[in-house]
């Protein structure tokens, strides 16, 4: 496997890929028709010294990533409205880009809540029960990751969300079978693993192994001050969790590949094996972005790349 650099997202019938700061969304509208939308996002940070600041970079990358994500997702979803966005005016844009922005704030506040304080909340149930500090701190890390695999599970019962979780396994695919050297074509795509590494799953899945050890390890007494560390170090947590997803996403070391089951496991639900419709929507979205000739070229010379393995 060789590192292309590539990254994206499922959105509504489509899929987005981004290469460094070029985008490109592709989506299948309800007349079958595939439009494919490219753009640049320049980030939050444009200095590159900051940008590039070990675990800062994994805070800018995913406030960045829930931002573009919003964006497109939004976009994606207006081929689906009833009315018609061709006669939309200036305003109205702007007041879809505030909404946008009060809906990422939104998410983040629900989900702090929810993987964060929700957890702490019912692990105060048991420190009357419970002398030793780690103990707590412990169930509190299981509460939090049965809350999470628990949403992630539910909404995957939701129709809508099972085409996005396909839409996800073309994107993976698309990414797996370009970084092992095989033609992107349909037919290789298919046969390629819609698991990855790098993946936004793994990267939750991640933050809430890790904000287990932070907690066992950082006691203080105060309840108040116990909450607003929890706040205080997500940002941390988030950027640590960050450097290991983006070292496991260029190595193939055998430690780093077992600390990477979890959320490959996971993946199994947030990934479902996609139409062949929907690969080529994703192969749009990569070839608007990505040359995977030249990178095939460059990186996979010797190797016969007919089939996929």
């Amino acid at each position: 496997m060789k590192y292309s650099g590539i990254g994206g997202q499922a959105v509504m019938e489509g899929v987005m890929m981004k290469n460094g700061s070029k985008y490109a969304v592709a989506v299948r509208k309800p007349d079958q028709e595939i439009i494919v939308e490219t753009s640049e996002y320049q980030g939050i940070i444009k200095k590159e010294c900051i940008r590039n600041l070990p675990v800062a970079r994994g805070v800018f990358s995913f406030a960045e990533s829930l931002t573009l994500g919003m964006k497109t997702l939004t976009f994606s979803a207006s081929f689906f409205e009833e009315e018609d966005s061709s006669a939309q005016s200036a305003r109205d844009q702007k007041k879809e880009e505030a909404f946008m922005g009060i809906a990422v704030v939104l998410a983040v506040v629900l989900a702090v809540g929810l993987f964060m304080i929700l957890p702490y909340g019912l692990s105060l149930l048991f420190r009357r029960l419970i002398a030793s500090q780690w103990i707590v701190a412990l169930l509190e890390g299981v509460f939090r990751l049965l809350i999470f695999v628990g949403y992630v599970a539910g909404i995957s019962l939701m129709s809508d969300i099972k085409r996005v979780y396909m839409y996800h396994g073309a994107e993976h695919k698309c990414i797996n079978c370009i970084e092992h050297g095989y033609d992107l074509t349909v037919e290789n795509v298919r046969k390629s693993s819609r698991l990855h590494k790098r993946c936004g799953t793994s990267f939750l899945l991640i933050v809430m192994l890790i904000s287990i050890l932070f907690f066992m390890l950082i006691q203080v007494e105060s309840p108040i001050m116990r909450l607003v560390l929890r706040l205080v170090l997500i940002p941390v947590i988030a950027g640590v969790s960050y450097e290991f997803i983006r070292l496991a996403g260029r190595t193939d070391n055998v430690l780093v590949n077992i600390l990477s089951k979890p959320g490959l496991w996971l993946q199994g639900i947030t990934t479902k094996e996609p139409e062949d419709d929907m690969i080529e929507v994703a192969i749009a979205s990569v070839e608007a972005v990505f040359d995977w000739r030249a990178y095939i070229r460059e990186n996979f010379a010797d190797r016969k790349r007919e089939d996929c393995v």
